[in-house]
């Protein structure tokens, strides 16, 4: 069951959760977490630690670690630092592409607020909120695969050919699914509606690693 976003931020000191991905040693080996000054917005914040990259003002291109992040900002561990008012574009695991405003420095980063549509605010309170319910033990997990209601897909390939399909299983990271077409590996197609890549050919189809990972709710409406 998904909890609902606590209408007032606040610090989660009890467990923290960790959002698990390659980790750069540059960014993590020497540098302490930033200390974040309690505030109280609308949006939940949770610890996580999240790779990614950003570009910067000056269109330089840089790595970058999440550190804990709501829907409204979230704290970057950083090489470099940005001053405040500057505009960044960041590119996170899961999350995929977002805009914010650097709104405060903090020990080895800075502070960001997010500025997205409403629906992409609710799509990342909906992911930080899954992964807040989750129990996470000290070994990597499988996101959990479910047969869907809506079984009936329609596969789009590179060139606009249209495939109907049927998936087998999907989860928030990915679906195997029955089809007569099998492209290449690393080919980029749509499911429905996700965007995603083909990662495997097996017996009755294909296997699909979305582009970004998706929301409970968006994957219930398009799969059931």
């Amino acid at each position: 069951m998904i909890m609902s976003v606590p209408n007032t931020e606040e610090q989660v000191s009890a467990r923290p959760v960790t959002i698990r991905g390659r980790r750069d040693s540059k960014l993590t080996a020497s540098r302490p977490l930033p200390k974040i000054v309690p505030d109280r917005r609308k949006y939940r914040r949770v610890t996580v630690s999240l790779q990614g990259r950003f570009m910067s003002e000056d269109k330089q291109d840089y790595p970058c670690e999440v550190i804990n992040m709501s829907a409204g900002g979230m704290a970057l561990l950083a090489p470099i630092s940005c001053a405040p008012g500057e505009r960044i574009v960041a590119y996170l695991e899961n999350f995929g592409r977002l805009e914010g405003i650097v709104v405060r420095s903090v020990e080895g980063g800075f502070a960001v607020e997010i500025q997205v549509s409403m629906q992409k605010r609710e799509r990342i309170a909906n992911l930080l909120t899954w992964y807040a319910n989750l129990e996470i033990g000290a070994e990597e997990r499988q996101h959990e695969r479910v047969a869907p209601r809506i079984a009936a897909q329609k596969l789009i390939l590179p060139n606009g050919d249209v495939h109907d399909c049927r998936v087998l299983d999907v989860s928030l990271s990915g679906a195997s699914i029955a089809t007569a077409v099998k492209p290449p590996l690393n080919t980029v197609v749509v499911l429905g509606r996700p965007r995603g890549r083909v990662v495997r050919h097996h017996d009755q189809g294909i296997a699909i690693q979305f582009a970004e990972l998706q929301d409970p709710d968006s994957l219930a409406r398009t799969f059931g």
